[in-house]
This record gives C-alpha cells, sequence and structure tokens, in this order.
C-alpha cells in the first residue's frame, strides 16, 4: 500500500483570475495540464462566478468560514460548514455569494470515472470501494486503516491508490458537530474497484 500525505499550508497558493480567491492544489492525476482528477483547497474572499469545467463532476465542501450561497439555473444553494458535500455539474459554473465573510472550501473535481466526497464522522467506519481513496483532516487528527495509522494535521490529504474496500477511520483531536474530515474516492472509467 502506498499512502501519499500532503499538507495544504506547504502548496504555495495560485490567485484566480477573477481575483476572487486563491487555490492550493493538492493534488492532480495523471497530471497537472491533463487532470482527470484533481482536488484542491480554495480561500474564497469575494462574491462572484465559479469556472466552468466542461466535462466535469464537482463537489464542494466548506471547511472554515460561514459558507456560500451558489445560484444555479435552477435556484440558489447555501452551502456552509455543516452541510453534506454539494455534487454539481462543473459546466453549470453557479455564481457564489459569501454569506457573512471569507470562507475555505474543499473541492474534488472528477472526469472519466466516477468518484465521491463524504463527511467523515468520528467513530465512524468508511469502506466503499474506489480505485483511490483518500481523507482531508480540517483539524489534526489519526488516520487509521490496513492495519497502519498516520497522524495528520489540519488541513492534510492522505491518499492510497491500492485501499480499494478496506476500512478507513478517522479520529480528530478535537470534537465537534461540524465535520472534522473528508473521505474522498475515485476510480477510473474501465478501472476495478
Amino acid at each position: 500500500m502506498t499512502i501519499n500525505i500532503v499538507s495544504a499550508p506547504d502548496v504555495l497558493p495560485v490567485p484566480w483570475r477573477n481575483g476572487g480567491g486563491r487555490t492550493r492544489e493538492l493534488l492532480a492525476w495523471p497530471g497537472t495540464q491533463d487532470w482527470a482528477l484533481r482536488i484542491s483547497v480554495a480561500d474564497i474572499s469575494a462574491d462572484g462566478p465559479f469556472s466552468v469545467f466542461e466535462g466535469i463532476q464537482r463537489w464542494f465542501a466548506v471547511i472554515e468560514g460561514r459558507g456560500v450561497a451558489l445560484t444555479f439555473p435552477d435556484g440558489e444553494r447555501r452551502v456552509t460548514l455543516n452541510d453534506a458535500p454539494l455534487r454539481f455539474d462543473g459546466a453549470a459554473a453557479p455564481h457564489c455569494r459569501l454569506l457573512d465573510g471569507p470562507t475555505r472550501d474543499l473541492n474534488l473535481m472528477l472526469q472519466l470515472g466516477e468518484g465521491v466526497m463524504r463527511s467523515a464522522q468520528p467513530g465512524t467506519e468508511w469502506d466503499e470501494a474506489f480505485a483511490w481513496r483518500g481523507l482531508f483532516s480540517a483539524v489534526a487528527g489519526r488516520w487509521l486503516g490496513e492495519g497502519t495509522s498516520r497522524v495528520l494535521d489540519a488541513h492534510t490529504l492522505l491518499w492510497s491508490d491500492t485501499s480499494s474496500g478496506v476500512r478507513w477511520r478517522f479520529e480528530p483531536e478535537e470534537s465537534s458537530t461540524a465535520p472534522r474530515g473528508w473521505w474522498l474516492g475515485y476510480t477510473p472509467r474501465g478501472a476495478p474497484r
């Protein structure tokens, strides 16, 4: 089993073209320019439109701040810290309005395959089968899985490409009613789970 760990604070933020925020790309597979899987953390500091991503399935979760209101053709959806991740078509490019100041969010973007983002509840194991599985920790804690464990700092991505269907668990150092981590799964089209 290969485990990769990326700390968001160690990744240089890249400003958005519209000036409304910055993004830290934690993972782009197979490459930065031709990715089928992309995981990033974004700091949204101003209202404005999301970029258009044709053919991309997007998952979005607020990890800090009061949240956002996203306007789609069929109406507005509010996403706050306590909400389940929102899945939407990247071509929709919703308008984003901050609810009460800057917010930080986690983004999972997929093409040529299928995936998921789920809240990691303390004490609950995750065993969904995907070719690639990961955990993003909003707070410091311990990941346990496959007979091993890793201590994770806050805002850290742990990712493995050989962990299909094995039980994982996240034990955050602090308790809270808000999600403290998110499970991430991806299987490229045609790949076994």
